[in-house]
């Protein structure tokens, strides 16, 4: 069955056995925040805990299949690229507010399927938007992502938000030794298993955490066997004015982080997005937030988790995160398969997130090595979009007393950095300036726009 036909490593497909492993891997790293969102809504609305199940096991179903959307792909839906899909965090703080304030549930899911069906009208229009995004604009973009996440890392290998023993050192000693363990066999393993040194190392960590008191697998006991996610299970949607408008905002933010993901993917497997494969991406979230607020869940976007992933293990295949998106599904409809996987420790996550992370990060880096930065203000656009970026990572508080549309937008560093980026590299790069203040020509892609 051997061919001499080259195949991009994109669309590679590995042996069974690595499809299996591989993609269990990226479920690991995003499983706690694909499961966030529903447990903070769902907390919020003072959901009752057969609600709260219910929520997650639908998200968990859609997450799959909208991870199978973006990487199979059908017709003009779907990057092909190996980005994993999950609820985005952007839609958070409205959707407790619709949920609280403004006709709960079938409120917020109305409000999510207009939004999904304007991601999918506006798709083209960001598309054309890509040029854009020269080196300068994507490595900073990159480097935001992977910086902002690492609070994301930090707090799980605490012990996670909210927990009684949160900070105490044997959290962080785990966290540690799983990071320990993750590098290690990166460095020293045999290839196989240095691409899964993030499972090697979460199933380490899980072995040394379960004797020591550290999981409770009592929500395992608990859960139901099977679950399926029927539409409009809390009632047929209604659709508000003001939560719509709100929504449509997450979704442009979304919109925007997801740019920044595909582009960071892209550049990581070396298959660079272009304007028609971007606005098949944007589809396809559209798509699956359609979805979401039909199947008791949320709004999609790609998930940022697993860029990192994708750069450290160096796996390209878009089918082994199709792999993933099946174990997602799966997971979706046995609901005890999913408590197995939700006892995982928080601090073993937190090892393997840092690693992930840390390499979002490196990657932009690695772009924006490419850009020259003698003779023009191209430092200048880096340095205030991060700043900017970073603001609300380090002080989450810093637009409390600001609107919501412009809490919505602000707060979520990828999306302030990432305009912030494209709005610096305009004004330097594209419109006039004084005789000798940039050089343009070093960014073919902006000068060309």
């Amino acid at each position: 069955m051997a061919t001499t036909a080259p195949v991009h490593p994109v669309d590679e497909v590995p042996p069974v056995r690595h499809l299996a492993a591989f993609g269990l891997q990226h479920v690991l790293a995003m499983y706690a925040g694909a499961v966030a969102v529903p447990l903070i809504v769902g907390g919020a609305m003072k959901l009752s805990p057969a609600d709260l199940a219910y929520l997650i096991t639908a998200d968990l179903l859609v997450c799959g299949i909208a991870t199978l959307i973006q990487c199979v792909g059908f017709w003009r839906f779907g990057v092909r690229l190996p980005i994993m899909q999950g609820c985005t965090f952007a839609a958070v703080s409205p959707m407790v507010l619709i949920g609280t304030t403004g006709g709960g549930l079938p409120a917020i899911y109305g409000s999510v399927i207009v939004a999904g069906l304007a991601i999918m009208l506006l798709a083209p229009v960001f598309g054309r938007l890509l040029h854009f995004f020269p080196p300068l604009v994507t490595g900073t973009v990159i480097l935001i992502i992977g910086v902002s996440l690492l609070p994301v890392a930090g707090n799980w290998a605490a012990g996670g938000v909210g927990a009684k023993d949160f900070g105490e050192p044997k959290n962080l000693a785990l966290a540690g030794f799983v990071l320990a363990v993750v590098v290690g066999v990166q460095r020293f393993a045999p290839a196989f298993l240095s691409r899964i040194a993030v499972l090697v190392g979460i199933a380490v960590g899980l072995a040394v955490a379960v004797p020591f008191g550290f999981t409770d697998f009592g929500g395992v006991g608990s859960a139901d066997w099977v679950g399926i996610s029927t539409p409009f299970h809390f009632g047929a949607p209604t659709f508000h004015a003001s939560a719509i408008v709100s929504m449509l905002v997450v979704a442009l933010v979304t919109m925007t982080e997801t740019t920044g993901d595909l582009i960071a993917v892209g550049e990581m497997t070396d298959r660079r997005v272009e304007p028609l494969t971007l606005a098949d991406g944007l589809r396809a979230d559209g798509l699956s937030t359609v979805l979401g607020g039909v199947f008791n869940t949320f709004p999609y976007t790609a998930f940022a988790q697993n860029v990192g992933l994708v750069g450290m293990t160096r796996v390209r295949s878009r089918w082994v995160v199709a792999t993933a998106g099946g174990i997602l599904v799966l997971l979706g409809l046995l609901p005890k398969l999913g408590a197995v996987v939700a006892a995982v420790p928080a601090p073993v996550l937190g090892g393997a997130g840092l690693v992930m992370f840390g390499t979002v990060a490196a990657s932009g880096l690695r772009t924006l090595a490419e850009v020259d930065f003698k003779g023009n203000n191209n430092l200048t656009v880096v340095a205030v979009s991060v700043a900017v970026g970073m603001l609300p990572v380090g002080v989450p508080t810093v637009y409390a007393k600001f609107p919501d549309w412009f809490q919505t937008v602000m707060n979520s560093g990828i999306s302030a950095g990432c305009l912030t980026a494209v709005v610096l590299n305009l004004l330097f790069n594209h419109l006039p300036g004084k005789p000798g203040s940039a050089d343009v020509a070093t960014e073919p892609e902006a000068a060309s726009a």
